[in-house]
């Protein structure tokens, strides 16, 4: 994934897919709730 894409998300330009979400998510160690703003904690629950 290159810059431009990742800044189209950033600002809401594009959306991501199921399937970018979770690569992000695991890209980052984050939770997908936490990449689309639903809890402040990035912490993942499993």
């Amino acid at each position: 994934m290159n810059q431009n894409s990742i800044s189209r998300y950033e600002t809401g330009e594009y959306q991501a897919d199921y399937e970018t979400l979770i690569k992000l998510a695991d890209y980052f160690n984050v939770s997908v709730d936490y990449l689309l703003e639903r809890t402040d904690n990035p912490k993942i629950n499993r």
